[in-house]
């Protein structure tokens, strides 16, 4: 799969605070890629470098192919932005705001005209298209913030904190319009968030970023196995069948559900094979199976000592 994006030893500064310290990214094309992180952990930055906004001190980025240094209309050209803050002007009404984009993007009149009817109807605006922006809610505004992206057709979408204040009812429906870009369009999306619940829902892949550093990368069942706290449930048919199970199984304790054990693991196929098999040497079978992992709550704080709320200076 070819990558959308490539970042190797990415450093930004300002003054002596070291905002990205040698960070290295690979995004493959049509998927989703999370940068998970704290306020202040260096994310809007990163977004900012590789769309082109500031120069990077140190490192290498290509993004679509081309250099972010070298290349910078070439890259404004395949990519679209939405930031932590709407570029929405509320004084315009929604299909304003759409015919305003394709203006600035020099398509002619009759095709700005299809593209902000198609996108109206596919971001759920259609009864609002003739209202000022400033009569919409959280919701309506960031799913006019993104269309409005949409208009130029961009290949890869940074998605900065795109469900920042909203309601948890309009944060799903973000999810499900940003799952569809993939899904439905390819496209690749580059997506910050300080929500584990965003990035465990929506991510291919998930880096952590903690004071400018990658900590781990991963799909969200792989960096769920970096912490402790991962286990098995294995519910048998009566106490005998429990206590030769308890006698078979190293490390395997009994939990508070009746005829049931925990076993610590990883919650890999490898390590649930290798119970089962052993399981199946002493003529023992199972009534009930449950593997449990920590979640990205557990992760992040595992990784970085602190959770994703902290509060730092944003950068």
């Amino acid at each position: 799969m070819s990558s959308a994006i490539t970042v190797r030893g990415l450093r930004k500064s300002y003054g002596e605070q070291t905002v990205l310290d040698g960070i290295d990214l690979s995004v493959p094309e049509g998927t989703i890629f999370s940068l998970l992180g704290p306020n202040g952990a260096g994310k809007t930055t990163t977004v900012q470098i590789l769309s082109t906004l500031i120069d990077a001190d140190d490192g290498t980025v290509q993004v679509a192919g081309h250099d972010v240094a070298t290349e910078r209309t070439a890259v404004r050209g395949a990519i679209g932005v939405t930031g932590q803050f709407s570029a929405v002007d509320e004084l315009l009404t929604g299909r304003e705001n759409l015919l305003l984009m394709a203006d600035l993007h020099h398509l002619p009149r009759a095709e700005g005209r299809r593209l902000a009817d198609e996108l109206l109807a596919r971001f759920d605006l259609v009864e609002a298209a003739g209202r000022t922006a400033a009569t919409y809610s959280g919701g309506m505004t960031r799913r006019l913030d993104l269309a409005m992206t949409l208009v130029g057709a961009p290949r890869i979408i940074f998605l900065d904190e795109p469900t920042t204040g909203l309601d948890p009812r309009s944060r799903r429906s973000m999810w499900q319009i940003i799952r569809s870009l993939v899904d439905d369009d390819g496209v690749t999306v580059f997506l910050t968030t300080q929500y584990l619940e965003e990035a465990d829902e929506l991510a291919d892949r998930i880096a952590v970023l903690d004071h400018g550093r990658i900590v781990a990368e991963g799909t969200a069942a792989e960096l769920k196995r970096l912490v402790p706290g991962g286990h098995i449930r294995l519910r048998f048919a009566d106490a005998i069948a429990l206590d030769r199970a308890v006698a078979v199984l190293d490390s395997a304790q009994i939990v508070g559900e009746e005829f049931t054990l925990a076993v610590p693991s990883d919650g890999g196929v490898a390590a649930l094979r290798a119970i089962l098999d052993r399981l199946d040497l002493h003529d023992l079978e199972p009534s009930g199976l449950a593997v449990h992992t920590p979640n990205l709550d557990d992760v992040f704080l595992t990784l970085t000592g602190h959770a994703t709320d902290s509060k730092e200076t944003v950068r």
